[in-house]
């Protein structure tokens, strides 16, 4: 792709002082070619200034009006694909979280189960409470937490205590196959405290689906941590059902920069670059003289 960005005259004949007749005979031709042009009739300035678009930022903003956003995707266009990638981390937050707004909701979603787990919640919790999170998880969710070994036995089973007694009492029936001899709360988490592995785990599985949710949302409360244990798509699925687009990115405001970055990465080259345009301007100019002398100078040869 070439470059189609014009120097700017009115610049030029402010740093050179050149007269209005110079500046007609000046449209059309390149930066290079007025300071070759001023240099040769021994204007001094025009040999100045020569060094100084190089290196000073303020005259490559101001020469090639780089506050345009049009202006900077015209040079970014001719970046390759990594190094676009590199500018990424140049720009703030808001600016890759606009960007996210390209994707279209399917692969925000997808993206999202690649991000690690605690981010994941934490984009999570800005859509939903806990409490909307257990009553729309699948209850092959619940199961997965109460029967993993993650959870304390004594941290479960003191939570058990808030479970009504006839549901405890239909929990152990299903283990032993017995009427539950248990006087209170107390006496049946005790006796469910005593079963053997296998025992314990199938008692908590067989736990009325309203009463699961009431154990893991305590669970889930004290530690917040263990809903991270969740499987990534049962999140989105919920994600999926009950929000649109603009409210994910709105929530995604909590993922860390650096996973924005990987996530904009994915775009296709013009949506990439059409996100870097909006880098700051100052920064955008010093990395493009530092990093690409050989594209200023031919931005500047024209």
């Amino acid at each position: 792709m070439s470059l189609t960005i014009d120097a700017n005259l009115i610049f030029l004949q402010s740093k050179l002082k050149f007269s209005s007749d110079k500046l007609q005979k000046y449209q059309g031709m390149s930066t290079e070619e007025i300071l070759k042009a001023e240099a040769a009739s021994g204007n001094q300035l025009a040999v100045e200034l020569a060094q100084e678009i190089m290196t000073n930022s303020e005259f490559l903003i101001e020469l090639f009006q780089l506050a345009d956003p049009k202006n900077k995707f015209a040079i970014l266009m001719n970046l390759s694909e990594s190094e676009l990638k590199e500018l990424l981390p140049l720009l703030e937050k808001d600016d890759l979280l606009q960007g996210l707004m390209y994707f279209t909701q399917d692969k925000l979603l997808k993206m999202l189960e690649d991000i690690p787990a605690e981010q994941l919640v934490n984009t999570v919790l800005q859509m939903f409470s806990k409490e909307e999170i257990i009553e729309l998880i699948p209850e092959k969710q619940l199961d997965k937490l109460l029967s993993g070994n993650e959870i304390d036995k004594n941290k479960m089973l003191e939570h058990l205590k808030s479970i009504p007694p006839e549901y405890l009492a239909q929990m152990i029936e299903s283990v032993t196959g017995e009427e539950c001899q248990g006087k209170d709360s107390y006496d049946m988490v005790k006796q469910v405290g005593k079963f053997n592995p296998l025992e314990y785990k199938d008692a908590l599985l067989s736990l009325q689906h309203t009463q699961k949710q009431k154990l893991v949302l305590g669970l889930i409360k004290e530690d917040p941590k263990l809903m991270q244990l969740f499987d990534p798509s049962a999140y989105t699925n919920i994600i999926n059902q009950q929000k649109q687009k603009p409210e994910i990115v709105e929530a995604m405001h909590v993922i860390e920069e650096e996973e924005m970055a990987k996530m904009i990465q994915q775009l296709p080259k013009d949506l990439m670059s059409m996100v870097l345009t909006q880098m700051d301007t100052e920064t955008f100019a010093e990395e493009f003289m530092m990093k690409n002398p050989e594209l200023l100078a031919k931005l500047l040869g024209g």
